[in-house]
Order: structure tokens, then C-alpha cells, then sequence
């Protein structure tokens, strides 16, 4: 019994976290901001980007903020808004 439990609440933290870049980025394509207003914005923001991508709907870059530390981070393409963040240490 334990271990279905242990099971499901494992299984619902990793939907969740999985899930949360997505439901924050649900925008429609043409709603979208550009690419390149992307990179400039975040270049302004004194942030280097070493890898862009598009993941469940958000812009995803690795890359450096500006205290250069190693990060990952998800952004809405409509809005710029970040979504989820990681620094790599």
C-alpha cells in the first residue's frame, strides 16, 4: 500500500513539473512574438544565449544570466514572461 502511494505522488510531481512550462505557454503560433525580438530582448536583459529552442509551447535557451551564471530557462512567446528557470551550479 505504501508503495502505490509513494507511486502516485511521484508520478503527480513529475506531471506537474512537466506540465508547467506548458500550461503557461499555451499562446497560439501567430500570437508569437519573433525569434529575433526574443534573442534582442533577452540580449538587453545582459543574458547570453548558447541554445534556443521551442519545448511544449515555450521558447527554452541555455545560456548564461547576467551574474554569468549557467541557467535554463522557459519563456512565453507571447510575452517574454519567464516561466521556469534553473541555474546550473
Amino acid at each position: 500500500m505504501n508503495t502505490l502511494i509513494t507511486t502516485l505522488a511521484l508520478s503527480a510531481a513529475l506531471l506537474s513539473g512537466q506540465a508547467f512550462a506548458g500550461d503557461k505557454c499555451n499562446v497560439p503560433v501567430d500570437e508569437w512574438q519573433t525569434e529575433a525580438a526574443f534573442r534582442d530582448a533577452i540580449v538587453q536583459k545582459g543574458w547570453e544565449i548558447t541554445k534556443f529552442k521551442i519545448d511544449d509551447g515555450c521558447y527554452e535557451i541555455d545560456g548564461r544570466d547576467e551574474k554569468q551564471r549557467r541557467i535554463e530557462a522557459y519563456f512565453n512567446p507571447k510575452t517574454f514572461e519567464m516561466v521556469k528557470m534553473e541555474l546550473d551550479d
